[in-house]
């Protein structure tokens, strides 16, 4: 005997139940199925249905057919395993039912017990840009705030700008006072002929030896009056200097400059040579003092009144 238990009934199923006294076989192969509630006794195949009482109800008597042809016992066999398989499947659902119950009343993890996203983590890289820090109230000055201020970094740049050319100005006064006023027509060459008589005549300049194509020099500031071809010099230039002076440089190999040309003191005019009447590479220098015409002087001492030494 098989007993399955629910939550307010039993089931009993008999598959070869007691045989009460005097019942018949047809009764003895019958399986019973009770039950608690309804106080009823179901019997298969015409079996009596009655209530059930504290006495043993008295069994009918089978059947004639059965009785004689001995069929009742096989249909009442079949009856029972028909009747079992109901039972079996109404216990499974019953199981299931109840097991169905238990893991529903489990509690199931949700997504609401999780920690909450923020909008930042949820949209990712996409949210940059798209949230905004509160923004304060818009600040405002008035138009003359704005004008007295442009006139204010207007006065400003002006000062700066006073400043920078003060300081260039400066810079380039520094540099002029630094620069020679009169420097050397040529370096390295010594002096082969002063200023004075030779072969009967007056050499009116100073004649300074040196290698071939040396650069010679202005010996002070001034504007090229002349440069090209010179009687007796070949080439010669000739530079109204700052002092109001003429220099003369002759018997170059080549000349530098140009008439008009404004020069400084120590730039280079032209390469030495020995061009004209000349008896070896130098150059002829000469001071006219006051203009082209004016009184040729000796051109060391005009020399060394400018701190130059020869």
């Amino acid at each position: 005997m098989q007993r399955i238990t629910t939550l307010s009934f039993d089931v009993w199923m008999h598959a070869h139940p007691i045989r009460p006294t005097g019942a018949s076989d047809g009764e003895r192969r019958a399986g019973t199925v009770g039950s608690r509630h309804t106080g009823t006794t179901v019997r298969s195949r015409g079996a009596q249905v009655g209530p059930l009482s504290s006495e043993t109800a008295s069994p009918e008597p089978a059947t004639s057919e059965a009785a004689t042809t001995g069929t009742a016992a096989p249909r009442a066999r079949r009856s029972a395993v028909g009747r079992r398989r109901p039972a079996a499947l109404l216990a499974a659902l019953v199981v299931g039912g109840m097991a169905a119950a238990v893991i529903g009343t489990q509690a199931l993890p949700s997504a609401d017990a999780e920690e909450p996203l923020s909008v930042t983590e949820l949209l990712g890289s996409d949210a940059e840009g798209m949230l905004e820090p509160e923004m304060s109230p818009q600040e405002a000055i008035t138009e003359v705030e704005a004008k007295a201020r442009l006139d204010e970094v207007a006065a400003s740049r002006a000062q700066r700008a006073a400043e920078a050319e003060a300081a260039e100005a400066a810079a380039q006064a520094a540099a002029e006072a630094a620069r020679p006023k009169a420097v050397m027509p040529i370096q390295g060459a010594r002096m082969t002929t002063c200023f004075c008589m030779r072969w009967g005549t007056m050499h009116w300049g100073v004649d300074l030896a040196a290698p071939k194509l040396t650069p010679e020099y202005a010996a002070e500031d001034g504007v090229v009056l002349r440069a090209g071809a010179a009687t007796g010099f070949g080439y010669a230039v000739y530079i109204l200097g700052v002092s109001g002076d003429v220099t003369v440089y002759g018997h170059m190999e080549k000349i530098l400059v140009d008439a008009g040309d404004v020069v400084e003191a120590g730039d280079t005019i032209a390469l030495e040579g020995s061009r004209g009447q000349s008896t070896g590479p130098h150059l002829h220098f000469e001071v006219h003092s006051g203009g082209m015409d004016g009184k040729r002087i000796d051109p060391v001492a005009w020399l060394r009144a400018r701190g130059v030494d020869l």
